[in-house]
């Protein structure tokens, strides 16, 4: 048996901290653990999810004393809409926490991804370029990583208590008050502070950082079965409908999560009864898979508004991580691993000011320089396709050559699992497709003889002779 606390037992919550001590600088706490009503940090973070976790784990296992804030007084609360998925990128980032372990021994499978297109199956390159992603409920997942927070010596959680201003020396944000909600207000001194509440981030807000909007045609609409396991598990099956989708995410205790997005002209069909409607969905798409044979376990969830919101992800003393600085599309099954992502670019540029000499302003200068290297691009195809339209033909001409090549099929796997960015994807990508679909044609002329019809990916056809 572990010495560990439990994280129960290490976390505040509201005005009763138990075990758990508020670092003051040198100041000693009230012996019967009451808490202080100021504290100095290195860094203040706001939320206690994904990104805010990840951000508070490596800050403080470099040395700097962090302030981890959450709304939510439960210590095992978690994010109730969400596909869980985390892209094969970000397995890099849980094996540096110390994560994908014990998500391993909570049941999480991994899981590479396999397309249905209109031009058939896109399956897995049969030797992996790129690590599996990571499936566990958000239910399991939350949890864990919360208490792997607690546990980290240097973290201070305090759990009830929601950030409403930020403090400020000049034009420079030092800090921040938050409230419990039985008005207990604590003010958190810090270099730092790191917005990680989610999309709608009230610290973007506070800080008044710019902030871009681009509309979604889509709505979401997702719930947990148990039954027969989908063809091709463990490994995640997308139905790319054009340009409505579904899937099916294999999970932790044998469960499946099923979602469809349908362009929002579909919406009334699921306003009566959303879990009769995404079964009903499910059953039309093509290869089916066995969710008439399974059962629901929990209500399916539904989101009408995924409007895209991105924010400027820092401003003087302040930076932004995960849905808090962009909070996009969630067809792609991105969310999840940016916001472990973000928050590990996060500590690399600023660690070196917290602990040491450098200054804070060049560390956040380099987060802005590294986030958007990372995400930039991929975030501008996303925002193209989020409007709920068809394939364009680049698309079709990728999609179509990759259901038959398998060079193809391999950049669109780490295109798609956010290993390589759309440049690299679209310089190796599409001469491989150009050059697929050529072979295929001469293929097909050498044995149909002298004239062939030949299938374009548009849909066309043309009439060649052989020469």
């Amino acid at each position: 048996m572990s010495d560990s606390p439990h994280a129960a037992d290490i976390i505040s919550t509201g005005s009763d901290r138990g075990a758990a001590s508020l670092r003051t600088g040198d100041e000693p706490i009230a012996a019967n653990g009451a808490p202080s009503s100021e504290g100095s940090y290195d860094a203040v973070i706001a939320g206690a999810s994904l990104a805010g976790c990840a951000t508070a784990i490596m800050l403080a296992r470099e040395g700097a004393r962090v302030a981890l804030v959450e709304q939510r007084p439960d210590p095992t609360a978690y994010k109730k809409i969400c596909s869980h998925y985390i892209q094969s990128s970000a397995v890099g980032t849980l094996e540096r926490l110390g994560l994908l372990e014990p998500m391993i021994g909570a049941g999480a499978v991994r899981s590479r991804v396999r397309l249905r297109t209109p031009w058939g199956w896109i399956e897995p390159p049969a030797a992996p370029r790129v690590p599996s992603g990571v499936n566990l409920r958000r239910e399991l997942l939350d949890p864990l990583i919360r208490e792997t927070a607690a546990e980290t010596p240097g973290v201070e959680v305090f759990l009830g208590h929601t950030v409403h201003e930020l403090l400020r020396e000049g034009p420079v944000v030092c800090g921040a008050l938050a409230r419990s909600s039985s008005g207990e207000e604590l003010r958190l001194r810090s270099r730092l502070v790191v917005g990680a509440d989610g999309r709608g981030s009230r610290l973007a807000k506070l800080a008044g950082v710019k902030s871009k909007t681009v509309p979604h045609g889509r709505v979401a609409y997702g719930g947990y079965f148990e039954g027969p396991p989908p063809a091709g598990s463990p490994d995640a099956s997308f139905w790319l409908l054009d340009p409505d989708m579904a899937a099916a995410f294999p999970t932790d205790s044998g469960l499946t999560f099923y979602a469809v997005m349908p362009v929002k002209a579909r919406a009334a069909e699921f306003r009566s009864d959303p879990a009769k409607a995404l079964v009903a969905m499910l059953e039309g798409v093509p290869d089916a898979p066995p969710i008439a044979a399974s059962r629901l376990v929990q209500p399916a969830q539904g989101k009408l508004d995924m409007t895209n919101v991105a924010h400027t992800v820092s401003a003087p003393g302040l930076a932004l991580v995960g849905d808090a600085a962009l909070a996009i599309d969630p067809l792609w099954g991105v969310g999840c691993g940016w916001a472990l992502q973000s928050a590990e670019w996060l500590a690399d540029s600023v660690v070196p000011a917290l602990v040491g000499s450098e200054s804070l302003e060049a560390g956040l200068r380099g987060y802005r320089r590294r986030h958007a290297r990372g995400l930039r691009g991929h975030a501008a195809m996303i925002y193209d396709y989020a409007g709920g339209r068809k394939f364009s033909p680049p698309e079709r001409l990728l999609f179509s050559a990759a259901t038959f090549d398998e060079g193809v099929s391999a950049v669109m796997e780490a295109f798609g699992t956010r290993n390589i960015g759309p440049g690299r994807m679209m310089l190796t990508g599409m001469p491989r497709a150009i050059m697929a679909h050529a072979r295929r044609s001469l293929s097909r002329r050498r044995h149909s003889g002298s004239s062939v019809a030949v299938s374009t990916p548009a849909g066309g056809s043309s009439s060649q002779g052989a020469r």
